[in-house]
């Protein structure tokens, strides 16, 4: 009876471990006045976001750039600017200096950047595995605004069928606990 007992636990933690990477993924953009792109990659989620942006669900996109990241000699900022500059519709996209190293810190920048565009209702745009403590992060800072969440796919980065490759595994875990933390420590700070 204890083996039976011992094995039921076994399979209900396998199926939830089966499920752990589905769970970090949000992916409901909903018409908003601003897109904002979280700092942190950018290729996938600035793509993504200007996808957003032509398919009408928000007119204006902020791109947050981390004012201490060099890029060899050049800061991110201005590397991200030049991006804007190139773009067709760079008078609808604008970047957003972030002096924070963590989704936490980013908060109170972005809410600065959000004020200069009159935006209430947001859409965030992030790497899909992020989304889930992104929005919960944001949420509970901002709750002026309303936000929902876009996620930026990288299939390099980050699958659902976490164990079947070590690098969606550390992001998997890894991302976990982040969450953990924000839940159980930084929320309440």
């Amino acid at each position: 009876m204890r083996f039976l007992r011992l094995l039921l636990v076994l399979v209900i933690l396998i199926a939830l471990a089966s499920q752990a990477a589905r769970f970090l993924v949000v992916d409901h953009p909903e018409k908003s006045d601003a897109i904002v792109v979280l700092a942190g990659e950018t290729n996938v989620r600035p793509a993504r976001a200007l996808e957003l942006l032509h398919q009408g669900i928000a007119p204006r996109v902020v791109f947050d750039a981390e004012t201490r990241d060099l890029i060899y000699d050049q800061r991110l900022t201005d590397i991200a600017q030049r991006y804007v500059n190139s773009l067709g519709e760079g008078n609808q996209i604008s970047v957003c200096s972030i002096g924070g190293f963590s989704t936490n810190a980013e908060v109170d920048d972005v809410s600065r950047c959000l004020q200069s565009v009159g935006a209430h209702r947001v859409l965030i745009v992030t790497s899909d595995y992020h989304t889930r403590r992104a929005m919960t992060i944001f949420r509970h800072h901002l709750s002026q605004y309303q936000f929902s969440v876009a996620a930026a796919r990288d299939p390099s980065r980050f699958g659902d069928a976490w164990w079947t490759n070590r690098e969606w595994a550390k992001v998997t875990l890894d991302e976990w606990l982040k969450l953990l933390w924000w839940e159980v420590v930084d929320r309440w700070r």
